[in-house]
C-alpha cells in the first residue's frame, strides 16, 4: 500500500490539493495537439476517441476556475471544448446519447462561465443543438417514453442516458425559460423511477441491453447514484418542491449503505461477478466523480451528515495514500510547463489508480484520475 510521501505536508489547503490533481491529469497525460491528453499511463493508449472522458475534463476545469477565478483553467476549458470538436471531423455529434449529454452539460457551464456576450451565444446554441439531436434521435417509446444509450440500441434503456437528459433538461429551462426543457426532464425522471428505482432509492443500470425486458441490477454503480441524485436536485432548483431533496437524500443514504464500506466507496465492480467493464483504465474510472459532482449539489442545499462524513474520509484516504514523490512520477511527453512547476513546488504527485488503498494497476487511464480530481474539487469546497 503507497502511503503519504514526506513532501505531502507541503500542501496543507484542499484547495491545494484540488491544485495538485488538476495538474497530474497533465502531468501523467499531457500530449501535444490535436491529442491534448494520452490515455493511459506509462502508456500513451491513443488509439481510442474518448469523446465523453474530455467532456469530463471540461466540466473539471471549470471547477478550477469558478474555485480559484483563474482565468488559464477557463482557458484550459475552452481549449478542451474545442478539442472534442476538431477530433470529432468539427461535428457535435457521435452514436452515444450520453456521451453527447456529458458534453452539452460541459459547454452549458462554459457558457455561463464566458464573459464575451457572442461567444457565449455560439457555445448555448451548441447546446441546443446538442439536445435537439439527442431528444429527436434517441427518445423513443420503447419501456416507456425514454431515451436510448446509443443509436444502435434503440430498445437499450438506461440511467446513464436518461439522468444527464434530465440534468440538462432542467438547466435548459432555467437558463432559457422554456418550460418544454423541464416537461421533457420531468418525464424522464418519472420514467427512471418507474423501471429503474427501487424502494429504498437504489438506481439500477439499465434495461434492455441483451434485448427484452430484464434489468441489469448487478451492475450496482456509483454512476448511477450521483446522477439520480443531480436529477432530483435539479427538479428542486427547477420547481422549488423540497420533496426533490427528500429523495435525492434518499438515494445519497442509500448508496453510501450500500456501496462504501470503511469510509471509502468499494472499487466498482466489486461487488458483481459479471463483465465489469476494465475499472483500471477505462470509462468505469470515472464512475465514482460523477457521485462526487453530484452529491456535493445536494450537500449545497442541506446537510446530510452521513455524505459529507463520507466525502471526507475518502478523501483523506485518497490524500493519505494516493501520492507520489514529484520526482518518482512519469512525466508524459507533452506535459506543460505549467503543471511541471506546480507539482515540482508541491513536491507530490497524485498516483494513478482507482482504488488509492491497493497497488497501483500497471495501465491507467485518466478517467481515473478525473474522479479524484472530481472528489478533491468537492472536499475543497467543503473545507
Amino acid at each position: 500500500m503507497t502511503t503519504t510521501t514526506p513532501d505531502a505536508a507541503r500542501v496543507q489547503t484542499w484547495a491545494g490539493r484540488a491544485d495538485v490533481a488538476q495538474h497530474s491529469v497533465d502531468l501523467l497525460y499531457g500530449a501535444a495537439a490535436p491529442q491534448l491528453l494520452h490515455n493511459g499511463h506509462p502508456e500513451p493508449a491513443d488509439a481510442t476517441f474518448n469523446y465523453w472522458w474530455l467532456a469530463h475534463v471540461v466540466d473539471c476545469r471549470l471547477d478550477a476556475f469558478a474555485r480559484t477565478g483563474d482565468g488559464a483553467w477557463l482557458d484550459a476549458a475552452r481549449a478542451t471544448a474545442a478539442n472534442i470538436r476538431e477530433r470529432n471531423g468539427g461535428s457535435l455529434f457521435n452514436d452515444y446519447f450520453d456521451d453527447m449529454l456529458w458534453y452539452a452539460l460541459a459547454l452549458l457551464r462554459l457558457a455561463e462561465a464566458t464573459p464575451d456576450d457572442g461567444e457565449r451565444a455560439d457555445v448555448e446554441a451548441d447546446v441546443v443543438a446538442l439536445w435537439e439531436h439527442v431528444v429527436s434521435l434517441g427518445w423513443n417509446d420503447v419501456h416507456g417514453p425514454s431515451l436510448s444509450w446509443r443509436k444502435q440500441q434503440p430498445d437499450y434503456k438506461n440511467t446513464p442516458a436518461n439522468g444527464p437528459l434530465a440534468i440538462l433538461g432542467a438547466r435548459l429551462a432555467r437558463r432559457t425559460g422554456d418550460g418544454a426543457f423541464l416537461d421533457r426532464a420531468l418525464r424522464t425522471v418519472a420514467w427512471l423511477e418507474e423501471h429503474l428505482v427501487g424502494p429504498d432509492g437504489f438506481v439500477e443500470d439499465g434495461l434492455g441491453r441483451e434485448g427484452g425486458t430484464d434489468v441489469d441490477t448487478h451492475w450496482r454503480f456509483t454512476y448511477n447514484q450521483g446522477l439520480y441524485i443531480g436529477a432530483c436536485v435539479e427538479m428542486y432548483r427547477s420547481t422549488g418542491d423540497a420533496g426533490w431533496l427528500d429523495t435525492a437524500e434518499r438515494t445519497a443514504l442509500t448508496s453510501v449503505r450500500e456501496l462504501a464500506t470503511g469510509g471509502v466507496f468499494r472499487r466498482e465492480g466489486d461487488l458483481v461477478d459479471d463483465d465489469v467493464p476494465d475499472t483500471a483504465g477505462g470509462d468505469v474510472g470515472l464512475f465514482k466523480g460523477v457521485w462526487y459532482r453530484y452529491a456535493a449539489l445536494l450537500l449545497e442545499e442541506r446537510s446530510v451528515p452521513a455524505v459529507e462524513d463520507l466525502v471526507r474520509t475518502s478523501t483523506d484516504a485518497l490524500w493519505e495514500h494516493g501520492l507520489v514523490p514529484y520526482g518518482g512520477a512519469r512525466p508524459a511527453d507533452g506535459a506543460p510547463m505549467a503543471a511541471v512547476e506546480s507539482l515540482r513546488h508541491a513536491g507530490v504527485v497524485l498516483r494513478p489508480g482507482d482504488d488509492w488503498t491497493r497497488p497501483a494497476p500497471t495501465q491507467v487511464g485518466y478517467s481515473t484520475v478525473l474522479s479524484a480530481v472530481m472528489a478533491l474539487e468537492v472536499r475543497a469546497a467543503l473545507g
